[in-house]
C-alpha cells in the first residue's frame, strides 16, 4: 500500500478539510477566552464598553459622537452583544467562525469542485500561526467577507464590489482590493459605480439615524493618531528608547486606546505619514495601470496589484495593530488560487512569507506584548524582523508588479497575428478559455 498517497490523499479530502477547520476554531477559541494576554479583551472590554453605551444610555458611537472605525462596524459589534453581556464572548467568537465557514466553503467552491483544497490547508495554517488575534478583533470580520468578495471577481464582479464594499464601511483596508479591481478588471466602470452606489447607501442609512458629519469622522480619527508601537515606521524609537534616551519612552493613549511612542521628531513624523501612504498607494495604483496598458492578463495583474496595495496599507500605516496582517491572507488566497488555476504566476514565495509573518505576530501579541512595551531586547529583535520581512513582502509584490507591467502580447504567436484577450479562470469550477475579460 502506498502510504504517501494514501496519507496526501486523507488530506486533501474534503471531510478532513471541515475537521480541520473545526479543530482550528476550537483552538483558536480556547486560547481567546483562556489564554495568557488577555488575547479577546478589545472585546470584552472596548466592544463591550461602545456597545453598553449604545444599549443602556442610547449613545452609539459613529452616530452621536465621532469614531474610529466605520460606522458599519456596529452591526458585527451590535450582533455580538443581542444575547447579553454574559455571552459577549462566545458569540463574538461563533459568529466569526460562521462567516469563516463561509469563506472556507467558497475556498472550497462551494462544494461544486475541489481545486482549491491545498490554499484551504493554507488558510488554517495562517490562521494557527497568527494565533488568537485571527479571531478576536473587528478584523476577523472583514477578512472573511473580503475572501468571499474576491473569490466571486472572476464570474460576478458586480456582486464581488458590493460585498468588499461592505467590508470597507466596517473596516476600510478592503478599499485596497477594491482600487485593485478598477484597476486590473475591464468592468471598471461598474465596478466603481457599483461601490459608489453601496457606500451612498451606507451613507444615507447613517444620516437617517442622524449621524452628520460623524459618519465621516472615521477619516479624521486615523489621520490625528500619533505612532503606534508595532508600526514599522515606530521601530527606530523604541530602540531609541530601550538603548535609554530619556526623550523617548511609550504612552497609552486614553483617546485612540493603544500604545503610541513620544520622541523627538515623532511629531512631525506623525503628521508627514498619511500623505506618504497615499504617495506610495499612488504610485503602486499607476504602476497597475501600467501593466493593464501593457495589455498583460488580469490574473497575472490583479492578485500582484492587490497583494502590493493590501502590503503598502500596513508597511506605511503609523497605526501597526497585529491584527492588520490577517488582511494579507486575502491577497494571498487570491493569487494561490488565480495560480492553481492555470493563470497567474506562482504566490509560493508571498505565501512562505505572510505565513512568517503571522507567527512573528503572534510571537509578540498576546503572550509576551507586556514584554514589548517595557523594551525588551528579543521582543524588540522579533519586531524588527517582522517589520523588515514586511518590507520585503512589498519588494516583491511591486518587483513582480514591475515585471508584469513589462509584458507583451506578442502577435506573431497568435492566430491571425492581433492580440488574443484572455479570460481570467480563477473561480473554481471556470475553464481557460479565449474571450472577453471580465
Amino acid at each position: 500500500m502506498n502510504w504517501r498517497a494514501t496519507a496526501r490523499a486523507a488530506a486533501l479530502s474534503p471531510i478532513s478539510l471541515w475537521i480541520g477547520f473545526v479543530v482550528v476554531h476550537f483552538w483558536l477559541g480556547m486560547l481567546n477566552l483562556y489564554g495568557r494576554g488577555l488575547p479577546l479583551g478589545d472585546v470584552t472590554i472596548v466592544y463591550k464598553f461602545w456597545m453598553d453605551q449604545a444599549y443602556v444610555a442610547h449613545y452609539w458611537v459613529g452616530i452621536d459622537s465621532p469614531w474610529v472605525y466605520p460606522v458599519g462596524a456596529l452591526v458585527p459589534l451590535a450582533i455580538a452583544r443581542s444575547l447579553g453581556n454574559s455571552l459577549l464572548a462566545s458569540t463574538w467568537l461563533s459568529m466569526v467562525m460562521v462567516l469563516n465557514a463561509v469563506a472556507f466553503a467558497a475556498i472550497l467552491g462551494w462544494g461544486r469542485v475541489r481545486g482549491n483544497l491545498s490554499v484551504a490547508w493554507w488558510w488554517l495554517m495562517f490562521l494557527v500561526l497568527l494565533g488568537p488575534i485571527a479571531l478576536g478583533r473587528l478584523d476577523s470580520v472583514t477578512v472573511p467577507i473580503a475572501i468571499v468578495g474576491v473569490l466571486f471577481i472572476a464570474t460576478r464582479p458586480r456582486l464581488a464590489t458590493l460585498i468588499l464594499t461592505i467590508g470597507v464601511w466596517i473596516k476600510v483596508w478592503p478599499a485596497a482590493l477594491i482600487a485593485a479591481m478598477i484597476v486590473a478588471v475591464k468592468s471598471r466602470w461598474h465596478i466603481a459605480w457599483t461601490a459608489v452606489g453601496a457606500s451612498a447607501a451606507v451613507i444615507a442609512i447613517a444620516l437617517a439615524l442622524g449621524s452628520g458629519l460623524n459618519v465621516f469622522s472615521f477619516v479624521t480619527q486615523q489621520t490625528g493618531r500619533g505612532l503606534q508601537i508595532e508600526a514599522p515606521v515606530t521601530t527606530p524609537w523604541l530602540w531609541r528608547a530601550m538603548s535609554g534616551a530619556r526623550d523617548t519612552y511609550i504612552y497609552y493613549d486614553t483617546t485612540i486606546l493603544t500604545y503610541q511612542v513620544k520622541g523627538s521628531g515623532v511629531a512631525e513624523v506623525s503628521e508627514i505619514m498619511t500623505p506618504l501612504l497615499g504617495l506610495v498607494l499612488l504610485a503602486i495604483v499607476l504602476l497597475g495601470v501600467l501593466a493593464v496598458r501593457s495589455r498583460a492578463p488580469v490574473g497575472d495583474v490583479l492578485p500582484v496589484l492587490s497583494l502590493s496595495l493590501v502590503t503598502a496599507f500596513i508597511a506605511f500605516n503609523k497605526v501597526g495593530s497585529p491584527q492588520y496582517i490577517s488582511w494579507l491572507a486575502v491577497p494571498v488566497i487570491l493569487g494561490l488560487a488565480t495560480s492553481l488555476a492555470g493563470d497567474g504566476s506562482s504566490f509560493r514565495s508571498p505565501a512562505i512569507m505572510v505565513a512568517v509573518l503571522a507567527l512573528l505576530t503572534q510571537a509578540i501579541y498576546p503572550y509576551y506584548y507586556d514584554d514589548l512595551l517595557h523594551l525588551n531586547v528579543v521582543l524588540l529583535i522579533v519586531l524588527s524582523a517582522k517589520n523588515l520581512l514586511l518590507f520585503a513582502l512589498l519588494g516583491w509584490a511591486v518587483v513582480r508588479l514591475w515585471q508584469v507591467s513589462r509584458w507583451r502580447f506578442d502577435p506573431e504567436t497568435l492566430p491571425g497575428g492581433q492580440p488574443q484577450q484572455v479570460i481570467w479562470p480563477f473561480a473554481p469550477g471556470v475553464q481557460k478559455q479565449p474571450g472577453p475579460q471580465e
